[in-house]
């Protein structure tokens, strides 16, 4: 008896351990409807420590009318495991729709205890939404690649003869040429923009601290756009250097941080917020190969401005989309990009006073194991 309380006891950490190695939130209800246990990650999820999750019925920590609540219920009368997809689980803690698939079942152990796993549909819908817009990205590459043949060469012939006419007009028409001149030279700057996404060279990377890169992007903006803004730093500083190119990563985050500060105006109270975290347990799997591309590093730009419509966010890094009078709709499309080329993945939560450019990227493990980007199609 003594040598099989032993093994009970030395089990226990090791338990623990394994529950805790889970990427998926796991919580076990009491009979009372209260959270008896709880690994790391239902920890993360709801934003609370084990002794504060203990204190509170689950009922206070889901949206009200939640399914999930019958659903246990249904595991004890049924005695049977129960599955349910895409349930909301937002909280006040956690505001913004979060989709979860949901497993239930009892533990035969302790009777009416029910363990419930989590598995947030986020992630995997972020990545078919990432190749979605590879896929348009794609299509501006073959637009890009005809109109710098097709139109530029065409444009530069209009604007030597509107150069020519202005030596000869009158004043009335002066006017007119110096704008076919500066509307040619419009068409050429966006014709330029877009032949960025035509190129198609190996993008040369080194390990690169990220802190580094955005504290230059910090000085950039409030030295120009965001001199008004309250930018608020949250960096781990034990995170690993990032396999990238420094310049185009200060090309993605200038764009983002451009972005928020242009949303928020010139609210008196505009703030943005950037931060790093180390976020074990993304995973990608890339279609076509069985080989999974971890996505350990999220770097965060966060504004309390008034957030993206809803309608405009299913399509927010599709080129050409945009809500500014004067904007192109071609910043977005090239951080996805970007983003893409180095193996990682771009997404948008928004809602007013809080929308948040989050950014996953592999982390630098060796020249010889460099991740590879994703698929275009």
């Amino acid at each position: 008896m003594k040598a099989v309380s032993a093994v009970a006891r030395a089990s226990e950490p090791l338990s623990d351990a394994l529950l805790n190695a889970l990427p998926h939130p796991v919580i076990v209800v009491s009979p009372d409807g209260k959270i008896a246990d709880a690994n790391v990650a239902a920890e993360q999820f709801f934003e609370a420590s084990m002794a504060m999750l203990r204190r509170h019925a689950l009922r206070d920590l889901v949206p009200f009318g939640s399914p999930l609540l019958p659903l246990i219920e249904q595991v004890r009368q049924r005695g049977a495991a129960v599955n349910e997809y895409k349930v909301d689980l937002s909280t006040p803690r956690t505001p913004g729709e979060r989709l979860v698939d949901l497993y239930a079942a009892l533990l035969p152990e302790y009777p009416d205890h029910v363990v419930v796993m989590l598995q947030e549909r986020t992630i995997a819908e972020k990545m078919d939404r990432q190749l979605i817009h590879r896929g348009a990205a794609r299509s501006v590459i073959a637009l890009a690649a005809m109109l710098a043949h097709e139109i530029k060469n065409p444009l530069s012939g209009i604007r030597g003869a509107a150069q020519l006419l202005e030596q000869s007009a009158g004043d009335d028409d002066r006017s007119l040429t110096r704008l076919i001149c500066e509307e040619t030279d419009r068409i050429v700057k966006l014709v330029d923009r877009m032949e960025v996404f035509a190129d198609e060279r190996p993008v040369e990377r080194e390990p690169v601290n990220i802190h580094v890169v955005l504290d230059h992007v910090r000085r950039l903006a409030q030295s120009g756009f965001a001199r008004n803004v309250r930018f608020v730093e949250d960096y781990d500083p034990s995170l690993p250097p990032v396999y990238a190119n420094r310049d185009q990563l200060i090309q993605v985050f200038l764009n983002l941080v451009k972005n928020a500060a242009e949303a928020m105006g010139e609210a008196t109270d505009s703030e943005i917020q950037l931060t790093t975290a180390f976020r074990p347990g993304v995973r990608l799997a890339v279609p076509g190969s069985k080989a999974r591309v971890s996505l350990p590093l999220e770097f965060c730009v966060r504004d309390n401005g008034p957030g993206v419509p809803e309608d405009l966010m299913p399509h927010l890094f599709d080129p050409f989309v945009t809500t500014k009078p004067t904007g192109s709709g071609l910043g977005l499309a090239l951080v996805s990009k970007i983003v893409g080329d180095h193996g990682g993945i771009v997404e948008c939560e928004s809602q007013p006073r809080r929308t948040v450019f989050r950014v996953l990227m592999p982390v630098y493990s060796g020249a010889d194991d460099a991740p590879s980007p994703l698929p275009n199609s």
